[in-house]
C-alpha cells in the first residue's frame, strides 16, 4: 500500500524543554515507523540528528511531502509563507498559546498524527497575501501573509489619512492610525482585535478593518474576495508600512501609489500585495473539517509625487486539509 507521505519534515525553532522534547518525540517516532525525516536546520544544535537530516525551509520545500511544525500559530505563519510556494503537506503541533493552526495536542500526536499518515484527512482551501514594494517600476521587497497585511504608519500613535476605493469607485475616506486586511484565517487575529468580525474560512471574501478610526460612524467592511480595494495616502513626508502577519515590515514612502495591476508599471515607489502562494491544510477526518476553499489576494502599493495607493485583488487560490482534529498545510496542486 502506498502511503500518501514518504519524506516528512519537522519544523520550528523551540523556545523551551517542552518544545524541543516534542521534536525529539516526533522524530524518533518517525524514523521507528520508517520515514525519511529532514529536520529544520534551526534545530542543529538541540537534536542529535545526522548532518545529512538538517535542511533550510526551501529544501524542506523541495524535498518533503509533508512538513509538522512544532509550536504556535506564530512559526506556522512564518513557515507557510515559505512552504505555500511548494507542494508539501504542512500540520501544527501546538506548543503555542492558541493553537487556531497548530491544533495537535503535543501530549496525545501519535494517534491523530497516525490517521494523517494512514491518508484519513481532508483538504481545506485558503488564501493568502502576497504584499510588494515597488519603487520607479521595480519591485523592491515582497513578502506574504497568511493572516493579514496592515497599512500604518512606521511611528506608534501617529494618524493617517487616505481615501478607500472598491474597484476603483471610491467607498470612504478616513484619518486613523492605519487599515487592516484580513483573509478568512485571519479574520481570528489581528483584525478580531480591532473589531473585525470573524468570518467562516471557507468564504472568499476579505475584511477592511480600521485603526482607531478618527470618527464616530466608521465600521469594519466585509467585501468579495474578488474585488480590488485601493487606499489613497497624502503626501506628507511620512514612511509607511505594510506589515505582513505581524511579522514582516515592508517599507513604503509616503509619496507612493498602490495598485493591484503589476502590469502597468508605475514610475515612483510601490508596496504590493498579491496572492500568488498556495497553502493547504489536513487533519484527521473524524472531527467536523474547517475545510475551506478561497483565493489568493493580491496588493499593490505604488507611487506618484502626491499620494499613495494600496490595492488588494484575489489572484489564486490555496487549500487546507484536516483530519481528525489535527491540522495540516499544503500547496495547491495548481
Amino acid at each position: 500500500m502506498t502511503r500518501p507521505f514518504e519524506i516528512i519534515a519537522l519544523v520550528g525553532k523551540p523556545r523551551n524543554p517542552d518544545a524541543l522534547h516534542t521534536h525529539t518525540s516526533l522524530y524518533n517516532w518517525l524514523t521507528a515507523k520508517g520515514y525519511q525525516v529532514l529536520v529544520d536546520h534551526r534545530l542543529a544544535h538541540d537534536l542529535d540528528v545526522p548532518a545529512e537530516a538538517l535542511c533550510d525551509l526551501l529544501t524542506i520545500g523541495d524535498r518533503a511531502s509533508l512538513a509538522i511544525v512544532v509550536g504556535g500559530d506564530g512559526n506556522m505563519l512564518g513557515a507557510a509563507r515559505v512552504l505555500s510556494r511548494f507542494d508539501i503537506s504542512v500540520i501544527g503541533v501546538n506548543r503555542g498559546n492558541l493553537g487556531f493552526l497548530t491544533d495537535l495536542d503535543p501530549d496525545n500526536f501519535e494517534q491523530e498524527l497516525e490517521k494523517v499518515l494512514d491518508g484519513e484527512f481532508v483538504t481545506e482551501q485558503r488564501f493568502l497575501l502576497e504584499a510588494e514594494v515597488h519603487r520607479h517600476g521595480q519591485i523592491k521587497s515582497r513578502n506574504t501573509a497568511l493572516n493579514e497585511a496592515v497599512l500604518h504608519p512606521d511611528k506608534i500613535a501617529h494618524m493617517i489619512e487616505f481615501e478607500v476605493y472598491i474597484d476603483e469607485s471610491f467607498a470612504f475616506s478616513q484619518r486613523s492610525d492605519g487599515l487592516i486586511i484580513a483573509t478568512p484565517t485571519g479574520s481570528t487575529a489581528y483584525s478580531l482585535s480591532g473589531g473585525g468580525p470573524i468570518l467562516s474560512p471557507s468564504l472568499n471574501a476579505i475584511t477592511l478593518v480600521p485603526m482607531f478610526p478618527h470618527t464616530l460612524s466608521c465600521r469594519p467592511l466585509v467585501v468579495d474576495g474578488n474585488r480590488r480595494i485601493k487606499l489613497i495616502v497624502p503626501d506628507d513626508g511620512r514612511t509607511l508600512e505594510v506589515s505582513c502577519d505581524g511579522q514582516v515590515s515592508l517599507p513604503v514612502s509616503s509619496a507612493a501609489k498602490s495598485r493591484e495591476d503589476q502590469s502597468s508599471p508605475c514610475p515612483s515607489t510601490q508596496a504590493c500585495l498579491a496572492g500568488v502562494m498556495s497553502l493547504s491544510v489536513s487533519w484527521p477526518s473524524s472531527l467536523n473539517s474547517r475545510c475551506s476553499e478561497v483565493n489568493n489576494s493580491s496588493a499593490t502599493v505604488s507611487s506618484s509625487s502626491s499620494s499613495m495607493r494600496c490595492c488588494w485583488k484575489v489572484r489564486k487560490s490555496c487549500r487546507l486539509s484536516c483530519a481528525s482534529r489535527p491540522s495540516l498545510l499544503s500547496k495547491d496542486s495548481h
